[in-house]
């Protein structure tokens, strides 16, 4: 695959050691703008720097452009031409930096040796609109080149924040402290030997993002086996939390021997200890459904008006206080291009946790275009808690009744879904006044 055809976020002209400095500290600006994160960024800057390094080594000058496709998945490309640079030593010099882009391809045009290399953008990324595209553009035009001990500098407090997330998570990372310190000590005779040491330091980079690859594949395969052990656990104890709820339900039954007063409290109280239990536990199994990535989005053009009646006639059981009013306006549009199951069960999550918070007011289901509403008049929730309410197993401290209870999984399950869909998921609060969630989908 190739870039389309468009017009360049920034061209850079590479002639001497110092404009490999400048060509740097502009790629890793550039991936900002677009939208990179900051590990990829260095990435992306240390790969470009090294190719500009061998192409200046094997021609003398390389020309490089930045170029932006918006199409799926959107990616970063940047073309650098050197009219004298030999492709076979190009691509040998080039061969350890593969790992740190998506792609890296060397051709020979008739105007001289062409080097393609791409980095993908991260789903979260705004999207490159021809708007944003000119935004992105008058910053960079803007953007003052800075001395090679400045990126230098640059560069050495992103390894610094690299190590220190990584020391976080693994602690048998620890030898990389060494290797840090001694990039340190060799930013430092860069004063002296910038060409060698800068050529040594990218070296070290390359290396050290390849244990960092090994660590995050460690991780993952630790994040897959706690929700295996979720799901595991979770299905083997729905049988037993089932039968418990049944066995309580017979002997409660009429045709059963009668029970005292105190026993039928008791397996009344029984009863609704193990509904409750059942409930935490299919929120565990869907949870962990969410987080193994077994949840694929089949997108249709779905009928917004059939989603809302659903919605309509299976919360009005839910809304039995007469003080409180449940309002579904009619979805405007009617027709968008989601998939149907996840939108209906993040929405009747909304809309189900909204009536346990809300004693009287209104509960009210809204959609304008691909912006979904769920609006109440509940307790509401403090500004320095509403981000900890999207955290597993987390309830919200307030007075109301037990009613407004729950098992502290339903909004983090509803965000997870939404980001399945390509969404985001947002509050807006106040205490005392209500609250706002705000589900916005990608537009067709």
């Amino acid at each position: 695959m190739t870039p389309s055809g468009g017009e360049p976020l920034l061209q850079v002209r590479v002639r001497a050691e110092p404009d490999i400095f400048v060509a740097r500290k502009l790629g890793r600006e550039v991936a900002r703008a677009v939208g990179l994160e900051r590990q990829d960024q260095t990435r992306f800057a240390t790969a470009l720097s090294e190719i500009g390094r061998v192409l200046l080594a094997a021609g003398g000058a390389a020309d490089i452009a930045f170029l932006p496709d918006g199409a799926n998945p959107p990616t970063l490309w940047v073309v650098m031409v050197s009219p004298a640079a030999a492709p076979d030593a190009v691509t040998q010099g080039t061969a350890p930096v593969r790992r740190l882009v998506d792609s890296l391809e060397v051709s020979d045009a008739r105007f001289g040796t062409v080097v393609r290399l791409s980095r993908r953008l991260p789903t979260q990324a705004p999207p490159l609109t021809r708007k944003r595209l000119d935004e992105i553009r008058d910053e960079l035009a803007h953007l003052a080149p800075g001395s090679p001990l400045e990126e230098l500098a640059d560069q050495n407090e992103q390894l610094i924040a690299a190590l220190d997330e990584v020391r976080a998570q693994r602690d048998e990372l620890a030898r990389l402290n060494a290797e840090l310190e001694e990039t340190n000590r060799g930013v430092m005779a860069l004063y002296h030997q910038l060409s060698d040491e800068l050529e040594e330091t990218n070296r070290g980079v390359v290396a050290l993002y390849g244990e960092l690859d090994e660590k995050s594949v460690q991780l993952r395969a630790a994040s897959e086996a706690k929700s295996r052990f979720l799901a595991n656990v979770s299905h083997e104890l729905r049988a037993p939390v089932t039968a418990i709820i049944g066995l309580g339900r017979l002997l409660t039954d009429s045709a059963s021997d009668p029970l005292t007063e105190e026993q039928s409290r008791q397996v009344e109280l029984i009863r609704g200890s193990a509904t409750d239990l059942l409930t935490l536990v299919n929120d565990l199994l869907d949870l962990a459904k969410a987080e193994a990535g077994r949840i694929e989005p089949e997108i249709s053009d779905v009928d917004l008006k059939v989603v809302f009646g659903e919605l309509r006639g299976t919360l009005r059981a839910l809304a039995t206080r007469p003080e409180v009013e449940l309002i579904v306006e009619d979805p405007d549009p009617v027709t968008l291009r989601t998939d149907e199951v996840l939108l209906a069960r993040v929405l009747r999550n909304l809309m189900t946790n909204a009536l346990k918070f809300t004693e009287r007011g209104s509960v009210r289901l809204s959609a304008r275009g691909s912006v979904f509403t769920v609006a109440d008049t509940g307790v509401g929730i403090p500004e320095e808690l509403q981000e900890r309410i999207f955290e597993e197993f987390y309830q919200v401290p307030s007075g109301v009744t037990a009613r407004g209870t729950g098992t502290g999984l339903g909004l983090p399950y509803a965000r997870r879904l939404v980001t399945i869909l390509g969404g985001t998921l947002t509050l807006q609060s106040t205490p005392g006044v209500g609250s706002t969630f705000t589900v916005t989908l990608p537009e067709a």
